[in-house]
């Protein structure tokens, strides 16, 4: 008799009821939701994009710093002084950006958001960052902004908060990474 009920019990289980399916896809939902909180994929992009600018200026200021080593000490007056030179090909194109202000320089000069400024003697290329990461690094807040910087001062290129106004005479001391 107990091997009846066993083999009639197992022979009703065939498959799952609906309402455990549904409790299935319920928890699944859940779990969804918590890994795309996690994850924030609006911060991510803007972490990649902070990413390839933070390399984009490192690689200019290399430029610049090349072209003035080449030129007996004279810092170019702007990026098209580098493509002539042959120090880089071409101007890198701009990335987009959520911030509505990239550059804020009165002397210098921009092009597809890279900006640049120069001195006799030093200089500074800089974009704006964008993602929560940078922009509360250190002693920066969300209001005071943050930009990647290549400052020939330092001899290299770093993360400076928004607080510090850009300039050929910033130096390693602003630096927040």
């Amino acid at each position: 008799m107990t091997a009846y009920i066993k083999k009639s019990l197992t022979a009703v289980r065939q498959g799952f009821t609906l309402i455990e399916l549904l409790i299935v896809i319920a928890i699944l939902g859940v779990l969804a939701v918590v890994v795309l909180v996690a994850i924030n994929p609006v911060q991510q992009l803007a972490r990649a994009r902070d990413a390839g600018r933070i390399d984009t200026v490192a690689q200019l200021g290399r430029a610049v710093q090349a072209y003035y080593t080449t030129n007996s000490g004279v810092y170019p007056v702007d990026f098209t002084e580098l493509t002539t030179s042959g120090e880089i090909a071409q101007v890198p194109g701009e990335v987009t950006n959520s911030l509505t202000s990239l550059c804020t320089t009165a002397t210098g000069t921009v092009q597809n958001g890279w900006c640049y400024e120069s001195d006799t003697d030093s200089f500074i290329l800089w974009s704006n960052l964008e993602s929560d990461q940078n922009l509360n690094m250190g002693t920066c807040t969300t209001a005071d902004g943050a930009y990647t910087s290549y400052l020939s001062l330092a001899g290299r290129s770093c993360v400076v908060c928004g607080t510090t106004t850009p300039g050929p005479d910033v130096d390693e001391t602003a630096c927040l990474n």
